[in-house]
């Protein structure tokens, strides 16, 4: 029995490494580096794999996909009918939960503003309201968006939050579907959006949708935070949204094209706070020791947990 390794930006050498560490004497080949028997693979750590790659592996069990989107892994069509799962790690949903709360605060606390006045060397006070009066809506209430609910609510934030299908999170009023998305964005000053890509929420974030934010906050505008999929925003409207102040400021972690182009005039933007993809980052080490439970689980013949589902499209 082998593991696949197949993820072309990632450092093989350093994964190979730590998958070994706790692999407990499973074979291990890299994709693109090492010869191995397709018959072999058991189980394979991807992100982003060559087309075509996970069907040429006849007995194949289980796809780990090393990112929180699945979307471009199942844009492959030849994708075998194995399970797909998603990589559901404390470490990664607390470092998501830090990057939400670093910019929902950074908002809040005027901080661009603080930040263009040392610039200018100014000591000049800026209003930043108290957390109690800021109305943050999350959109996406899986395993990330209810562990950022926790920590903003003990901040003192009144929290809503928006999902595809009805769900209850203790502590929240919570919104769902068509019918409840427009209710949701009219109480929302800051939305963080932690969506995966689908068909359905493919350009969510457009026009249509930051007209419909509330315009009565005490930030004086909304704010849009994404460390959702770039897929769902559409970045020419978050652009004209900014100049005409439908939107105040903005977080941005993904993009449509990524890296963000060096042509993109959302770097010049100083209402809008850039990351490299990098929300979610976390210990490699720890996903691996995840991972090879799963594996072993499954070998004692346990169901797999966090399976995607493929109609749900996550």
């Amino acid at each position: 029995m082998t593991i696949l390794f197949a993820a072309p930006e990632f450092d093989a050498d350093a994964w190979r490494r730590r998958i070994a560490a706790v692999a407990g004497g499973r074979a291990i080949a890299v994709e693109g580096s090492d010869a191995y028997d397709p018959a072999a693979i058991r189980y394979a750590l991807v992100w982003q794999p060559p087309a075509g790659l996970l069907a040429a592996l006849p007995n194949l069990e289980a796809i780990f996909n090393l990112g929180a989107g699945v979307d471009r892994l199942m844009a492959d069509t030849t994708l075998p009918d194995v399970p797909i799962v998603r990589v559901v790690d404390p470490n990664l949903t607390g470092r998501m939960t830090e990057w939400v709360t670093l910019q929902v605060l950074t908002h809040q606390r005027s901080a661009l503003a603080f930040l263009a006045r040392q610039k200018a060397h100014e000591w000049v006070e800026e209003a930043s309201p108290a957390a109690s009066a800021v109305r943050v809506g999350i959109m996406g209430l899986g395993e990330l968006g209810r562990d950022a609910v926790e920590v903003l609510v003990r901040l003192g934030f009144q929290v809503a939050g928006w999902s595809r299908s009805a769900r209850t999170v203790p502590g929240i009023e919570t919104h769902s579907g068509a019918a409840g998305l427009d209710a949701f964005l009219a109480r929302t000053d800051i939305l963080v959006v932690l969506l995966p890509l689908t068909d359905e929420t493919r350009g969510i974030l457009n026009a249509g949708l930051f007209a419909k934010l509330a315009r009565d906050g005490a930030l004086g505008g909304p704010v849009l935070i994404n460390a959702g999929r770039g897929g769902l925003q559409v970045e020419a409207d978050i652009l004209a949204a900014l100049d005409a102040g439908v939107l105040k400021a903005a977080s941005l972690d993904v993009f449509g094209t990524e890296p963000l182009p060096a042509t993109s005039p959302l770097w010049e933007r100083d209402d809008v706070v850039i990351t490299p993809h990098v929300a979610a980052i976390s210990d490699p080490s720890a996903l691996c020791r995840g991972i090879v439970a799963q594996i072993e689980a499954h070998e004692r013949g346990e169901e797999l947990k966090h399976v995607v589902d493929r109609a749900l499209g996550y």
